[in-house]
């Protein structure tokens, strides 16, 4: 049974559609619930869920039912955690760059043997039973009655879109003893979900093919039969752009990311990703992978395979491993699955990077909206992150593919947990590479699309609805770090009232499908068959193991690990290290479009073809502008950027 909300894939998009210290960071998780709690008792901060207050109360869980729960270990010192995690990564911190082993940290930071015989001892007292303790949580199973004994909190079930949910009616809270040890409890405010622990991984998923005609570079193919848009005839689509191409883009020079590891995570497993990666590589003129280079760590069993969509990950994961090792082509890469897609196996891969230091650069292609994150779970993302951060370890978020989410979800908000101070939020652009290889412009990622009339003459209803683009927008529950005072605009940061609060996203790299990446992948086709076959693809999960393929290569320069690069990010803004990414490369009122045809049926032409414009740098209500904005952030990588760790960095 898994305890918390599945996260989804985020900016997969194929080419179908689809404070301690003065100035440190603060803590994602919102203030303290006004509940009060009994005599005795210690608060457990976030574990009562905002979307109750709008929910219908059904009444009292029945005592019998069984929760699984996990509580985490808020370890020997919470505080100086942040404090030095926060140091350790700012470059006019005088404790910049030393960085502890796990072990260190662990024996500095980690939940001491009495701490965790303590909460043992509470939670057992209390009639739950114990099913597993490693140095991060304690998990717990039992019915209602034990929950409510330990928790000094009953639960409640609420009424809610059409489903029934179970919540905790109060703030949960433990023994006034125990305040110090306990960090928080998740899993008492999620709908059950059934799973079986021996699930086995499906097949290659369904097959996607791109149609033509296309480009092979920015405008190579200019679409001169069809309509006109902004008046102007408009090239091709993007065939898909290769490591080469993207190399060049974003200032690669000599640099290949040898001696460093990145791990990817995701849920689940290719059970092909070796024999695809090594065939993509072939194929494009990529650095065949040297043996090692390219190594996995799976859990002993995947579950939750159904309602997680298994296969659906398998693309995602040839996205990731084929784009770092096309931008870093000497980088080591390890593939680290998570057994399901939700947070308790995404954190459990994400502790295990941290517990064994596997790497020091982390890409994540994977997330969920703002407003189905529960602090409870963000405070238990945001110790991991920190603890990476003090081992030097930085994790790297998309930011998402809704662009404001306000078509998706009918509210402005952005993704999490992407919205942690914590990690580098991806925004996304639609990139120009022109004739040699030669970098033209970006723009914001967000797309108007419109299909072409019936008698071929014009586009209808010109420019089209929005069908996606890069998220990003303010926080309502994270407030500012340091790293973004004075750079991100108030109009953005204070947009949800007048305190500031974090702002997403710090970089960016192209995610636009019609600018994307080509990708190679096992896939299963109609008639039967199951074989390897290349396509475009696009979305801010091309844009996260872009910027982590570019920040290997920085770290190689820099020849010491960058770690949560946030900091060091931020002292590059407005410098010529970043492109100062807008929607209006080529001057104001001149807009960009791309014409694109596609296969109805996905695969081949015997469904007939499909032939629409895609308008470039419309996303939703969010703008790409001078300075930093909430599409692209700083801007995105440049010619002397990757050099410019070699040194301490001055503008």
């Amino acid at each position: 049974m898994t305890i918390n909300r599945a996260r989804r894939r985020v900016g997969l998009s194929a080419a179908a559609t689809l404070s301690l210290l003065a100035g440190a960071l603060v803590i994602g998780v919102p203030a303290a619930q006004a509940d009060t709690v009994p005599n005795g008792r210690a608060l457990l901060a976030g574990t009562k869920p905002a979307w109750t207050a709008a929910a219908t109360d059904q009444g009292a869980t029945a005592a019998t039912a069984q929760i699984t729960a996990r509580v985490y270990l808020a370890g020997r010192d919470a505080a100086g955690l942040s404090a030095y995690a926060a140091s350790v990564s700012d470059p006019q911190s005088d404790a910049y760059g030393k960085y502890l082993t796990p072990q260190q940290a662990q024996d500095r930071f980690g939940a001491t043997p009495a701490q965790i015989a303590a909460v043992t001892s509470w939670l057992k007292s209390s009639g739950l039973t114990v099913t597993g303790t490693d140095q991060h949580y304690i998990s717990v199973s039992g019915d209602a009655a034990a929950v409510r004994t330990a928790f000094a909190t009953s639960l409640h079930d609420y009424r809610k879109d059409g489903r029934t949910y179970r919540a905790p009616e109060h703030a949960a809270s433990a023994p006034a003893a125990l305040a110090g040890a306990v960090l928080t409890v998740t899993g008492l405010d999620n709908s059950p979900h059934h799973a079986t622990p021996q699930d086995t991984l499906p097949g290659p998923g369904a097959g996607f093919r791109n149609a033509g005609p296309y480009s092979t570079y920015y405008g190579s193919n200019v679409a001169k039969t069809l309509p006109d848009a902004y008046g102007t005839k408009i090239p091709y689509a993007i065939h898909g752009y290769t490591g080469k191409q993207l190399r060049a883009a974003y200032g690669a020079e000599r640099y290949t990311g040898k001696g460093v590891t990145v791990a990817i995570t995701d849920a689940y497993a290719s059970p092909t990703m070796a024999k695809d990666a090594a065939e993509y590589a072939k194929h494009n003129g990529d650095r065949a992978y040297s043996k090692g280079q390219y190594t996995e760590v799976l859990p002993a069993a995947f579950n939750s395979v159904d309602s997680c969509g298994a296969s659906g990950w398998y693309g995602e994961e040839s996205l990731d491993v084929e784009a770092v090792h096309a931008l870093a082509p000497e980088a080591n890469i390890v593939f680290v699955g998570a057994a399901s897609c939700n947070d308790p196996d995404l954190l459990d891969a994400l502790n295990k990077v941290v517990d064994k230091h596997l790497a020091d650069i982390v890409s994540n292609s994977w997330g969920d909206i703002e407003a189905n994150e529960t602090p409870d779970s963000a405070a238990a993302y945001d110790q991991t992150f920190k603890l990476g951060a003090i081992e030097g370890i930085g994790f790297y978020f998309s930011s998402g593919d809704n662009g404001d989410e306000v078509d998706n979800t009918g509210k402005k908000q952005v993704d999490t947990p992407v919205n942690s101070a914590w990690v580098t939020a991806v925004g996304g652009t639609s990139l120009a590479v022109g004739k040699g290889d030669k970098y033209q412009f970006e723009t914001g990622w967000g797309t108007q699309k419109a299909v072409l009339a019936a008698d071929g003459k014009s586009w209808t209803n010109f420019p089209g609805a929005f069908s996606g683009g890069a998220g990003g927008g303010t926080s309502s529950t994270v407030p500012q770090p340091f790293y973004q005072h004075g750079i991100v605009p108030d109009s953005l940061a204070k947009a949800n009232g007048p305190a500031p609060m974090r702002t997403v996203p710090d970089i960016a790299a192209v995610a636009d499908p019609n600018t994307g990446f080509l990708v190679g992948q096992t896939q299963s086709w109609p008639n039967g068959t199951v074989s390897y076959d290349e396509y475009r693809i696009g979305g801010t999960s091309l844009a996260a193991p872009v910027i982590a393929g570019v920040q290997a290569l920085a770290q190689q320069a820099s020849r010491f690990p960058i770690g949560f690069a946030n900091p060091s990010i931020y002292a590059r803004y407005g410098s010529p290290v970043l492109h100062d990414v807008t929607d209006h490369p080529l001057g104001a009122g001149r807009d960009l479009a791309e014409a694109r045809v596609d296969f109805v049926n996905s695969v081949d032409a015997s469904g007939g073809l499909r032939t629409s414009v895609r308008s470039l740098g419309k996303d939703s209500s969010l703008q790409a502008v001078r300075g930093y904005d909430d599409v692209t952030g700083v801007g995105t990588p440049a010619p002397g950027y990757v050099a410019s760790f070699r040194n301490r960095f001055h503008r």
